[in-house]
């Protein structure tokens, strides 16, 4: 398990050792690393609003990621691979990787291996393909060909960042919600993937990860910039705002209208996923924060990311998607100094305006219909207008025709 942090631990890890293997995790934290060799063990606490229960993860151990050595031998023997490590960081780790399949090839180990990549980004397993194939000879190749499968995932389980607090005294403690799938797309396995508990084979995969991204990480997004705007922590209060809640649930409507037309999918079955998540945001134990759903706006807003890939999914099929072009505007006004990808954002903003950041960041025309749309929104939330206000406009244009 390639990364040891909050799905890491808090739910591939739980679910490998669930499923009778021995994890081991890969980790450039050394403190973490040496706590999982003493302890062999960690908790999870499964925590809902009305209920919290913990159940223990066992039979793990870590090693130091900078090993390469070390991180070579582990891939060369192992059954089942996952990375959780962020999509900056996949870069890092494919020289890695590369050198552990080598090391498996070396010691005639052509069992066919497969990487779960659970990273927040539309074909992210292709990506990392791609990156450990640049660090590969031709004959090298030909072996990832035959016996390496990059697995894409859909990770949907809330896993917040733990505070001291939170920990109470165990620093490898995590808290999650109950909520525990892990679909996997059917096709790019290779070979037979191990019976994984809670394992879901899906195909086509399309779909499903669209779901995930236009309809759960969206609504994420969504609520959580306009919570920015209120000065909220975190995601459960900004829920609590009426205002926030119609602006995200009618973005999950509009995205929900656009997956189904676009994969000729049952609306009725991708609205009930979109109430079940709207319940789930309500979780207060959770502690889920703004800062964190509203981290790397200029990743959030690239083209085919959560917010624009709905917004011109929408507009392929004759959808007008108002209410995502508000959560797209908010999210030009999320600011955190400690944030480089917030701060690029804003520098840009400051010097060349929103057109320029639309056309850099979203690849929205800001002449065009889209355009125009999230700058009416922008303006509005730069003047300081109000949500009732901001609202009173998304229902004029919706339903009336408004043209901007």
């Amino acid at each position: 398990m390639i990364g040891a942090g909050s799905i890491g631990r808090g739910f591939m890890g739980q679910l490998f050792s669930q499923s009778g293997f021995e994890v081991v995790f890969l980790d450039i934290n050394t403190g973490l690393v040496d706590e999982l060799n003493k302890q062999r063990s960690y908790p999870i606490k499964i925590v809902e609003n009305d209920r919290s229960y913990e159940i223990l993860v066992e039979n793990v151990r870590a090693i130091n990621a900078k090993d390469i050595g070390q991180v070579a031998e582990e891939i060369a023997s192992s059954d089942v691979m996952s990375t959780a490590v962020g999509v900056n960081i996949l870069p890092m780790i494919a020289k890695p990787i590369a050198e552990g399949l080598k090391l498996r090839w070396q010691k005639k180990n052509m069992k066919p291996l497969n990487i779960i990549v659970c990273e927040n980004l539309l074909k992210a397993n292709n990506y990392l393909e791609k990156l450990v194939r640049n660090e590969l000879k031709a004959i090298e190749a030909s072996h990832l060909d035959k016996t390496v499968g990059f697995v894409e995932t859909s990770v949907a389980r809330n896993v917040p960042i733990m505070t001291t607090e939170m920990q109470e005294g165990n620093p490898l403690r995590i808290n999650a919600e109950e909520y525990c799938v892990l679909p996997l797309d059917k096709k790019s396995i290779k070979g037979e993937m191990p019976e994984i508990i809670n394992m879901k084979l899906v195909h086509p995969f399309d779909f499903y990860i669209k779901k995930k991204l236009f309809i759960h990480n969206m609504a994420h997004a969504t609520a959580s910039y306009l919570g920015f705007q209120k000065g909220l922590k975190y995601l459960w209060e900004a829920w609590k705002i009426p205002t926030i809640k119609l602006i995200t649930y009618h973005a999950m409507i509009e995205s929900s209208m656009a997956l189904s037309l676009d994969s000729n999918s049952s609306l009725v079955e991708i609205l009930d996923y979109s109430e079940n998540i709207t319940y789930r945001f309500s979780n207060k134990k959770l502690g889920i924060t703004v800062e964190r759903l509203g981290s790397d706006p200029a990743r959030k807003l690239s083209e085919n990311d959560r917010l624009v890939g709905p917004a011109k999914l929408c507009l392929k099929h004759g959808i007008q998607p108002v209410y995502l072009c508000i959560g797209i505007s908010s999210a030009f006004f999320y600011e955190n100094n400690n944030d480089p990808s917030a701060s690029k954002v804003q520098k840009l903003l400051s010097e060349q305006g929103i057109n320029k950041a639309l056309s850099e960041y979203c690849n929205i025309n800001p002449s065009e219909r889209l355009g125009k749309i999230v700058k009416e929104f922008y303006k509005m939330i730069r003047d300081k207008y109000s949500w009732e206000e901001i609202l009173e406009k998304a229902e004029a244009i919706k339903n009336e025709g408004i043209i901007i």
